[in-house]
């Protein structure tokens, strides 16, 4: 796609440009398999000599159009899309990090995600150390150790709403030789480019405003193709020597810019399997056609009830890094200067008791597990979400028990107000 083109323009062309008499839509290749008319064809598939399709796990038509067309809004060399956003995350971070490897993660991310960093890849052999997203760049580079592959962050954070300080994380990052994979998911390429402030590999949950409707559950991984992994070859040696399981390929020299992304998928996803049905790419490409014109919704009725709950009297605080004196507000500024995402925390007056009574009175708004869709949903990210953290892993990633996540949809502004005037007369 013609990179003149403004990010409009993209989320509808990029991906796919049908020939005479091709659909104008992304076609649905609901196959696993492919044909071919000879065995030697099909043995350079296999062999990574030519390119083409074989078997729905690695690569479909339909879910490497949808890839590309992400890639392209994103900036990026290359995608690949994965059945959830945690698969996504794990094959980030697993595609360059092995049994006795270290990682970097800001302690202020998703529950899940903080849960997969900080208990299941111990299972792995790959040990993590968190630290807070505002870390000055000394206190990130003790966080270091020989053995570290790379640093985590989000964006914009999940529920707390912090704003990870891209530049800064990239600098330390690249000073000690290791890539910076960001979580871009609640900003979106909309409002954010963490590749043009440094960031190495990005990832999203599908799921939220890229899908936009809770339709389909999805993951993608986009490779800049900026870091240099010969440059830093002893680190990375998945990447830059031979990979017996395919004959000896060393990614780094048969594919150039695309060896992260050509590793993860022909090693990781052949091996491990978190493959996207294409009916749900497809539902994903569609969404992506009104992507800019749903997050600038999303974006003006947050920052309208942001404003609205902040002055009530039964809320404590609130969290949103577009609404003027809020704690990173500069940050989103500088980074997200157009909008920052539909996501809002407020603390309500009365803690736990009630921020859970304020969620039962709510009738327009509902109690959901997502967030990022046209509907108004909200959850108790101490109950539900964050449910499996300690008091004091809650303290440290920014939720406090009185805490409720709002993600406001795309309904009209006083509606969701009125809503939420009513439900707090009863708190």
């Amino acid at each position: 796609m013609n990179n003149s083109y403004h990010i409009e323009t993209k989320c509808i062309h990029s991906g796919w440009e049908p020939k005479n008499g091709e659909p104008r839509q992304i076609p649905i290749c609901q196959s696993t398999t492919f044909k071919y008319s000879s065995a030697d064809e099909m043995g350079k598939l296999f062999d990574l000599e030519s390119n083409g399709y074989f078997y729905t796990r690695l690569q479909n038509p339909t879910n490497d159009a949808v890839a590309s067309r992400i890639a392209d809004l994103e900036g990026g060399v290359g995608a690949m899309l994965t059945s959830s956003g945690q698969a996504a995350v794990f094959f980030a971070i697993t595609n360059i990090c092995e049994a006795g490897d270290h990682m970097i993660c800001a302690s202020e991310i998703y529950g899940g995600t903080l849960n997969l960093a900080g208990v299941t890849l111990k299972k792995f052999g790959i040990d993590c150390t968190f630290i807070s997203v505002d870390s000055t760049e000394e206190e990130i580079e003790q966080a270091f150790q020989p053995n570290t592959k790379l640093v985590f962050g989000e964006t914009v954070s999940n529920p707390a709403l912090a704003v990870l300080d891209i530049e800064k994380f990239a600098k330390v990052a690249h000073k000690q030789g290791v890539p910076l994979i960001v979580d871009n998911t609640f900003a979106t390429p909309i409002n954010c480019h963490p590749f043009t402030w440094g960031a190495d590999i990005v990832v999203h949950s599908t799921t939220k405003y890229m899908d936009g409707h809770a339709a389909q559950v999805g993951g993608c991984i986009v490779d800049s193709g900026n870091f240099d992994w010969e440059a830093h070859a002893d680190k990375f040696k998945g990447l830059t020597t031979p990979d017996a399981s395919y004959h000896g390929v060393i990614y780094t020299q048969r594919f150039g810019k695309l060896a992260y992304i050509t590793k993860a998928t022909t090693q990781l996803m052949r091996d491990l399997g978190a493959t996207p049905s294409p009916l749900s790419s497809f539902l994903l490409g569609m969404s992506l056609e009104s992507l800019p014109l749903r997050v600038e919704r999303h974006c003006q009725n947050a920052l309208a009830i942001a404003k609205y709950l902040q002055s009530h009297e039964k809320i404590q605080c609130v969290n949103y890094p577009g609404l003027p004196g809020d704690k990173y507000y500069e940050l989103a500024q500088k980074y997200m200067p157009n909008g920052v995402c539909g996501v809002i925390s407020a603390e309500l007056k009365g803690g736990r008791e009630a921020a859970v009574k304020f969620l039962d009175q709510l009738k327009l708004a509902s109690i959901a597990t997502h967030v990022a869709d046209a509907k108004t949903c909200v959850l108790h990210p101490a109950s539900h979400t964050h449910r499996q953290l300690t008091d004091e892993q809650l303290k440290e990633a920014g939720v406090s028990t009185g805490l409720i996540r709002l993600s406001i949809g795309i309904e009209h502004v006083d509606d969701l107000i009125a809503d939420m005037e009513q439900a707090l007369k009863n708190v």
